[in-house]
């Protein structure tokens, strides 16, 4: 029998529709029935009482906003009748809580590289890293020619990744520039690095390449185009060198334990938290029992269940650098005039998120029931195993970027709308539902959709675990066939 809503928690006085529903339909649980007033969309909230205006809506166990006005019983609750019940800073207190797991350690492998300095890439491909924007072009030129002339033979891939800053800032900006490029030229994930630099802009080379700090220097080289002559022909030679070396890398088993996944999701909806989200909780959790790492990021999509992830921190060290997370990234907003609750997007209210509580107590289910062992700053470098929280926005490329600049050697991506965009690492789509699945087939790489139509959650993480190991051991996703490969750059001040 087809399954057409469900109840969450059962605190809950709200249901979802798994499918549209009509006025009419008859919603039944244990004792109590509902009869629809109204069309409800798949998706989308039905109310299993009267409210009265004020009263809080609660999905998830947890309170998602108050209604704007009397909601009759079986009606449809959407961002018409209820609003957010977040405002500015708040004061926290720390309730540590106990976490076991549970789950066994099963000594599986992956196929990685393993770098000069210990650490492990998923692939072997040759960067070309700019500078700054002026030399956008020239970057672009190296990695078409050398593409064309080598046919990527040996190598995963030779990409160069374009970006706008690296002159004309100041402060937070530029610091954020250089730690993400930095972070970028010591990713495991790139056999071998050129970096190309103009000469004259606020990135200077010479500084940037003592910002660095220790690399491998036969792997990683850098270009001063205002210091050479023919910039293309230095850069094709310097490349051709980097690429014999890359050529000769080989993959070999390595423990899971060394696999770093990034958590992140983007053009949610009303299954995100139901279906896709548990799911990269349940794989994250298992990933970190194995002695993995996994990073969940977009802060201002931690409003309203931020409780959650202090009450799961190690320490009180922990629970007060989570504190400043949340609160600087509130602070942000406030210091441009915008509200700390408005974030849902249109796609979102079409998919049947209402409030950003309600986005937050699905986004966070992605980072499981872990305790949480690292809080990191924008741009900073994973240093503990185990689940870390990062500083970045909510914003899809500026997110996943960040992710994947941390350490991070996939960023799994879990999506209800669907969305083309890959960043500098793999960037995998998981549907929250079978349709975008079969429409978008070049976007989607795993259907989490089947969860909602009856496959045990369990059974469905056992066939994830086994396709990211595919995909840490070279199996390409969509983004990276696609060539669809990009980075952008935390912005918060002037430009000069």
């Amino acid at each position: 029998m087809e399954t057409k809503y469900l109840k969450i928690n059962p605190a809950d006085n709200v249901a979802v529709a798994i499918v549209d529903m009509k006025a009419g339909e008859v919603i039944t649980l244990n004792d109590t029935s509902v009869t629809l007033t109204e069309d409800v969309p798949a998706g989308h909230k039905v109310a299993l009482k009267d409210f009265t205006e004020g009263e809080d809506v609660i999905k998830y166990g947890y309170p998602i906003g108050h209604a704007t006005m009397a909601i009759q019983k079986g009606s449809w609750v959407n961002e018409n009748n209820i609003k957010t019940n977040l405002a500015g800073l708040l004061d926290y207190t720390y309730n540590p809580v106990n976490v076991s797991l549970g789950i066994e350690k099963e000594e599986r492998t992956f196929k990685g590289y393993r770098r000069k300095n210990g650490e492990v890439g998923i692939r072997n491909e040759i960067w070309i890293i700019p500078t700054v924007g002026c030399v956008n072009g020239i970057a672009n030129q190296l990695a078409d020619s050398l593409r064309s002339e080598t046919g990527c033979k040996g190598v995963d891939a030779i990409v160069s990744f374009p970006h706008n800053y690296g002159c004309s800032q100041l402060g937070d900006d530029h610091e954020n520039t250089k730690k993400i490029l930095r972070d970028m030229v010591l990713h495991p994930n790139a056999g071998a690095v050129l970096v190309v630099g103009l000469g004259c802009e606020n990135n200077q080379p010479d500084v940037f390449e003592e910002f660095i700090g220790e690399y491998d220097k036969d792997r990683v080289s850098f270009m001063v185009t205002q210091k050479v002559g023919d910039e293309y022909e230095e850069g094709m030679k310097i490349l051709r060198d980097l690429y014999d070396k890359a050529c000769n890398d080989v993959r070999q088993d390595v423990p899971l334990s060394e696999l770093r996944v990034g958590l992140k999701c983007g053009g949610s909806d009303g299954f995100s938290g139901i279906t896709a989200n548990p799911l990269l909780g349940m794989f994250s959790d298992y990933l970190i029992a194995q002695g993995g790492i996994s990073v969940l990021t977009e802060v201002p999509e931690m409003f309203g269940a931020e409780t959650i992830l202090m009450d799961r921190c190690e320490n009180a060290g922990l629970f007060n650098q989570t504190v400043s997370l949340i609160n600087d990234f509130k602070e942000y907003f406030l210091s441009h005039g915008e509200p700390v609750g408005e974030n849902p997007s249109p796609g979102n209210k079409a998919g049947g998120i209402s409030t950003l509580e309600e986005k937050a107590l699905g986004c966070t289910q992605k980072c499981g029931k872990s305790l949480i062992s690292g809080v990191l700053g924008y741009g900073d470098r994973l240093q503990v195993k185990g689940l870390s929280l990062l500083s970045a926005p909510g914003n899809d490329l500026v997110a996943a970027t960040a992710l994947a600049a941390c350490g991070c050697h996939i960023v799994l991506f879990t999506t209800g709308r669907g969305t083309p965009f890959g960043t500098f690492v793999p960037t995998m789509k998981i549907s929250t539902n079978t349709k975008l699945s079969q429409n978008k087939q070049g976007w989607i790489d795993f259907n989490a959709g089947v969860i909602i139509e009856n496959e045990p959650m369990e059974e469905t993480c056992r066939r994830f675990i086994d396709y990211i190991i595919k995909v840490a051991s070279g199996e390409p996703v969509n983004n990276e066939k696609k060539g669809y490969r990009e980075i952008a750059i935390f912005k918060t001040g002037v430009t000069l």
